[in-house]
């Protein structure tokens, strides 16, 4: 089978899918990137890793874009993420099986959609081909609802997301690398924008500051934001257990994810997927997630991989940190959990699998939908308010 990806450009967030899928044995497998990757991203270290034969850069010459054109039109199943439509329409139009990757397209708000040019597109791409075999993968819980409302991918939306590159190390290593004595460590790692919501965590330790209890919080990255979160945190008179580090690399984060106890997602719903709580989970941390991200309801189990709490709300966020700090065997049985479930089922070898799985059964005409859970499962419609603390 040949099975190639269209999308923008080749990073870290989806390096570990490719490797999968190129190392199935019955597949044959192409990454097409359609656009140099900006500038901002290559300077957060997104494009330093290597780039595997199988990386078409279709944008730097005519003929790389002519076997991209070909590709889309021979394989047995194209995956097209941020890229331009013209790639895929006439395989579309020729009913062949075709997956579009994205995240909700209303996390902004329906506002869009009464503008004439998007409007149209969205019935181009997402409404009109809806009886064809084009199937979602969603990158977020809330893809499904989204589309749903406007009728598109009828019955045909299915559980993904990003499944970032990280060193594989076991429970037991993790749990060597935290902390066994001494007040808890938490994480927190992003740009400071205001969509991330850094300010949550802020007044939240405040709360567990002036119950007396212990912790240490590290907050990491840099942004418009930044200074204003820095000051709440003095203001709030916690110099002495918040500590701000400036940007570090992708696998620096996961590094420190190894050393931390709990990592906190602060984002409101404008965070289409979070990676960061992938990438925490993997490495055995206890999340507490903010329920508007667009992976927590299908990766936070509370009580098993983590805990909830109510998007915006630091006295709902503050509940679920304190409960970490003081029910240890809860800390410690989220962490075993969550680097369980991120084993077992939410990892890219997984989801390459089941992608050619789902090619190969396509193919053969036999039933494509028999996941129960994890990547490629059926996506349930989760709207906004979901979450009731």
């Amino acid at each position: 089978m040949i099975i190639t990806f269209f999308s923008n450009y080749y990073n870290h967030h989806q390096a570990a899918l490719c490797r999968s899928l190129s190392e199935i044995q019955d597949v044959e497998f192409y990454f097409v990137e359609t656009e140099p990757m900006e500038a901002f991203r290559k300077e957060m270290g997104w494009g330093n890793i290597n780039r595997p034969d199988y990386v078409i850069s279709a944008y730097e010459n005519e003929e790389k874009k002519d076997l991209a054109l070909h590709l889309s039109q021979v394989s047995d199943a194209v995956i097209v993420g941020s890229a331009p439509e013209w790639y895929v329409e006439k395989r579309i139009q020729r009913n062949d099986l075709t997956f579009r990757y994205t995240e909700r397209p209303m996390k902004e708000g329906w506002i869009k959609m009464f503008i004439p040019r998007l409007g149209l597109k969205f019935y181009r791409i997402h409404y009109k081909n809806r009886d064809k075999n084009l199937y979602l993968l969603g990158a977020s819980a809330f893809a499904a609802a989204d589309y749903a409302i406007l009728h598109s991918y009828p019955g045909k939306c299915l559980k993904f997301g990003y499944f970032p590159e990280g060193e594989k190390l076991s429970m037991e290593e993790l749990s060597g690398m935290k902390k066994k004595e001494g007040p808890l460590s938490i994480l927190w790692t992003g740009r400071f924008l205001k969509l991330k919501r850094a300010d949550l965590l802020i007044k939240a330790l405040k709360i567990l500051s002036d119950k007396g209890l212990e912790f240490t919080a590290t907050l990491v990255g840099d942004g418009p934001e930044k200074d204003r979160i820095k000051a709440l945190a003095s203001s709030c008179k916690l110099d002495d257990r918040v500590t701000f580090s400036d940007f570090v690399k992708p696998h620096e984060v996961r590094q420190m994810m190894r050393c931390s106890d709990i990592y906190v997602m602060t984002s409101n719903h404008l965070e289409g997927w979070g990676s960061v709580i992938y990438e925490a989970l993997s490495e055995g941390c206890a999340v507490a997630a903010s329920h508007a991200c667009g992976c927590t309801n299908w990766l936070v189990v509370p009580g098993e991989t983590g805990l909830v709490f109510k998007s915006g709300d630091h006295v709902s966020l503050a509940d679920k940190l304190e409960r970490f700090i003081t029910d240890d065997d809860l800390m410690k049985r989220c962490q075993r959990g969550a680097k369980e479930q991120m084993e077992k089922l939410w990892n890219p070898e997984v989801a390459a699998e089941r992608i050619a799985e789902f090619t190969r059964r396509y193919k053969a005409g036999e039933e494509v939908f028999i996941y129960e859970d994890g990547p490629l499962s059926p996506a349930g419609i989760l709207k906004n308010n979901w979450f009731d603390d």
